[in-house]
């Protein structure tokens, strides 16, 4: 025999016997003489003849609870950056603003901010600084802004791509393939020497002994995704990427998130420009909408991307990019070289030379790598897009993809036989696609006004630091 019952669903969070109130709760629908308990840490403390206040935040909010205790009641080790339990009856200030009078504090996790805690309350610290601090970082209010906005955008873009009929696939992190051709890798080895020495087999290298073949940690999952496109039409993926570059700049990192996308039956690099397009100012409109409070606290610069969505993108071939550069170019502090290619001064420049965010198409072959199409009426070029926005220049990367067998076949460097199965989908039902990948990183630091892209990631990863 089966019983049913019924359990009532709250949002208040379960800890031991008690229910507690989150600080977002508070703001959004609690009213002055609820009682209510809460926890969280102390961010500033004062203290006069009778009275201690405090202020408290658990994360689940950008505002603080001021909490109301009288001296009896304040124990001797409740500090700034503390963390608390309180309970008490909620009442409205003078200003209007709700305030927690509380009839029992504890202290759950002392902190001594004279025995080395980095943030004293009440200051503003430069990115540089808190960088320093990353198992702190969080606990800042900037940070901790930055971070509430990333996992909204992380969520938006998930629910734009599945409202389009996308489907996202796991691709792998470990890898055979170079995808970009750069040679920018990390190579996956296992450090158990006995281990691959008993797995070294004749012709085979120890980097080969595991895997039986060299293997990388992805720079990609653009390949994979063409696989699944040829099955599933719409196909994406978000995870981490690595590469291996000596950059210490403001715009790399070793470790960041890429967003990936590809589509089967696409012929036309508009229709790619037109999916990117409504993609980023989609997504970008509902990370404004809903994190607001949020972009306020952590912007740095007014150069970002909320004031060009209202305008259509910009679409640019690469050759009237280079005409431009090279009228203006006693504006960089190195001469543009169109063989070079663009550099981030060039890619910034030309968001502010339009006043929008900006597509440059058609690429010269040379600069771009083998998979991408040729142009039918000139073969020196192939049908690519960057999309340039504020702040960082490149945040966007696609193209057509070459779906012609023999002349992928001949582009491929070195005619490498790891690839055969990249040609076997030009052999077996090929269609035309599209894609483009989006440095997540790079899209939070254009849309918010970031400075450095280490500030939009939780733990960044760059050379010579790999904290934690």
């Amino acid at each position: 025999m089966f019983v049913t019952r019924t359990v009532a669903i709250s949002t208040r969070n379960w800890y031991g016997r008690f229910y507690h109130t989150t600080i977002s709760d508070v703001f959004k629908v609690k009213r002055p003489g609820d009682t209510i308990k809460i926890k969280g840490w102390v961010k500033s403390l004062r203290k006069q003849k009778d009275y201690a206040f405090f202020d408290v935040n658990d994360g689940t909010h950008i505002k603080r609870l001021q909490v109301v205790a009288k001296k009896d009641q304040t124990l001797k080790n409740l500090t700034s950056g503390a963390s608390v339990i309180v309970s008490g009856n909620l009442a409205e200030t003078p200003s209007g603003q709700l305030e927690l009078n509380a009839s029992a504090v504890s202290v759950v996790g002392e902190c001594d901010v004279r025995d080395g805690y980095p943030f004293a309350p009440r200051k503003i610290y430069p990115p540089e600084y808190t960088r320093k601090y990353l198992h702190f970082r969080p606990r800042t209010k900037r940070f901790s802004s930055l971070l509430k906005i990333r996992d909204v955008a992380h969520l938006e873009i998930h629910n734009y791509l599945h409202s389009k009929d996308f489907i996202q696939v796991h691709t792998p992190i470990l890898t055979s393939n170079d995808c970009e051709g750069a040679g920018e890798v990390f190579s996956a080895i296992p450090t158990n020497k006995d281990m691959l020495n008993n797995m070294i087999r004749p012709n085979v290298t120890v980097d080969q002994a595991y895997f039986g073949c060299e293997t990388y940690l992805s720079v990609s999952g653009q390949m994979h995704l063409e696989a699944a496109a040829h099955g599933l039409s719409k196909v994406y993926s978000f995870g981490p990427t690595f590469r291996a570059e000596n950059s210490r700049s403001r715009y790399h990192l070793s470790e960041f998130y890429m967003l990936e996308a590809e589509m089967a039956f696409i012929n036309k690099l508009e229709t790619l420009l037109n999916t990117i397009e409504m993609f980023i100012k989609c997504v970008s409109f509902k990370i404004f909408d809903k994190c607001a409070e949020e972009i306020a606290v952590c912007k740095e610069t007014d150069h970002y991307i909320s004031s060009h969505l209202i305008r259509d993108f910009k679409v640019l071939p690469y050759d009237e990019v280079v005409n431009i550069l090279k009228k203006y170019e006693t504006k960089f502090q190195k001469a543009f070289n169109e063989k070079d290619g663009l550099t981030k001064e060039h890619e910034i420049f030309l968001v502010a030379h339009c006043q929008s965010p900006v597509f440059i198409i058609n690429f010269p072959k040379t600069m771009k790598p083998f998979y991408m199409k040729e142009l039918t009426d000139d073969q020196t070029k192939v049908a690519a897009v960057d999309l340039l926005g504020p702040n960082v220049g490149e945040i966007i990367g696609g193209s057509l993809r070459e779906n012609d067998y023999y002349k992928l076949k001949n582009s491929i460097p070195g005619n490498d036989a790891r690839l055969d199965w990249y040609l076997d989908l030009r052999r077996f039902g090929s269609v035309p696609t599209a894609g483009f990948g989006m440095g997540f990183e790079r899209f939070l630091q254009s849309i918010v006004g970031i400075a450095n892209i280490k500030d939009t990631i939780p733990f960044p990863r760059w050379p010579h630091h790999c904290q934690m």
